[in-house]
């Protein structure tokens, strides 16, 4: 398999995973969305907008546009979990078509990122696109631990890959819109 086509696949599993994890976080309450909880953002709403933003900040670089470093969980343009889920499926197909279109001769392109006070900062796309992934999967674990303390059991998140799990996410990719050989 060629490194193209592992982003390519971990693209595809980013936006199964997260519509996996948005749908048990969808069963929340209003306040056992907001309600603290432990993690570096302390709601499982504050973990979700930041994963949201941040895709949205490495997708404007890979683009090659400077996005504002400046992020505020607590005060973003979606206000309701739909309106998060929407933009945040919109984001992972935004990921997915890049994926699709990049060629291999690019992977050690660069990327600029502003990282506020007149500081760029220059990073090759094979890296950030790998960066992107973990940042994602770091976070989605932050929510999984969070929904063990509420009324929603955790989504199991890495049945997309193994041939044997097919059957478990057969009805995921079908709410994607996916064939198993799309994956």
């Amino acid at each position: 398999m060629q490194l193209v086509d592992h982003f390519r696949t971990m693209a595809r599993n980013n936006a199964w995973s997260n519509h996996r994890l948005l749908d048990a976080c969808g069963r929340l309450t209003a306040a056992e969305l907001r309600a603290p909880r432990a993690g570096f953002f302390p709601s499982v709403w504050l973990t979700l907008s930041h994963i949201l933003l941040v895709d949205g900040y490495y997708l404007d670089a890979l683009h090659g546009v400077l996005a504002n470093p400046e992020m505020d969980e607590a005060a973003t343009p979606w206000t309701t979990f739909e309106e998060l889920r929407e933009t945040q499926r919109a984001s992972d197909d935004r990921l997915i078509r890049f994926c699709e279109a990049l060629e291999p001769v690019r992977l050690a392109d660069e990327v600029v990122f502003d990282r506020g006070g007149g500081t760029l900062r220059r990073e090759r796309l094979d890296r950030v696109l790998a960066h992107l992934t973990m940042h994602q999967i770091h976070h989605r674990g932050q929510v999984h631990a969070m929904l063990s303390d509420t009324s929603v059991a955790p989504p199991q998140l890495d049945e997309f890959l193994l041939a044997a799990d097919a059957p478990l996410r057969a009805a995921d990719l079908a709410a994607l819109g996916w064939s198993e050989t799309a994956t």
